[in-house]
């Protein structure tokens, strides 16, 4: 049977228990919205919300809804509104499979790793700034640097071009 063919029968796809047929109707949903992000909003959530009626344990219900986040991509704005919408029906159906703070964790986790590509580069343009300016960097000094976060890394970045010797962009004489 082909996918064409399929369409004729979407509703019955949408409410089959079968996880296959959901799926499927998912990406039927994800062609006739191609064009249409308010209406692909709508054809989510609705498959959203039927991922809670069949009584699927949690662990089916994340996966299954991986699969629909990842096919039927909506602009952020809207993206939005349907975790204010999941929240929604989370609460009507008193389950929390997919939640906000599963949501904040990975917006963190993200977060996180942004922090963390602009500390390496932070450090990297001072060592290439200390290397220009001082020549070879003694061992104590990639130390600091590898040790060493964000605001402090700032702080010596602003020391270097008025600096005399290491020990000033650092503050100090210990090593």
């Amino acid at each position: 049977m082909k996918l064409s063919e399929l369409a004729r029968s979407q509703e019955k796809l949408e409410h089959d228990a079968n996880p296959f047929a959901i799926i499927t109707a998912a990406h039927l949903r994800t062609q006739q919205t191609r064009n249409d992000p308010q209406e692909r909003y709508q054809a989510k959530r609705m498959l959203v919300r039927l991922l809670y009626t069949h009584g699927w344990d949690r662990q089916r219900i994340l996966d299954l809804f991986a699969v629909l986040d990842w096919m039927m991509r909506l602009p952020d704005g809207l993206e939005n509104k349907l975790w204010q919408d999941i929240e929604q029906i989370e609460g009507e159906k008193r389950m929390r499979y997919v939640t906000s703070v599963e949501r904040l964790a990975t917006e963190r986790g993200m977060q996180q790793g942004m922090q963390q590509g602009i500390q390496q580069g932070e450090c990297s343009l001072l060592v290439r700034l200390l290397t220009r300016r001082f020549g070879a960097l003694p061992e104590w000094v990639n130390t600091r640097l590898k040790q060493a976060d964000t605001d402090l890394l700032e702080t010596w970045g602003d020391r270097v071009l008025d600096a005399k010797s290491l020990e000033e962009v650092f503050g100090d004489t210990r090593h």
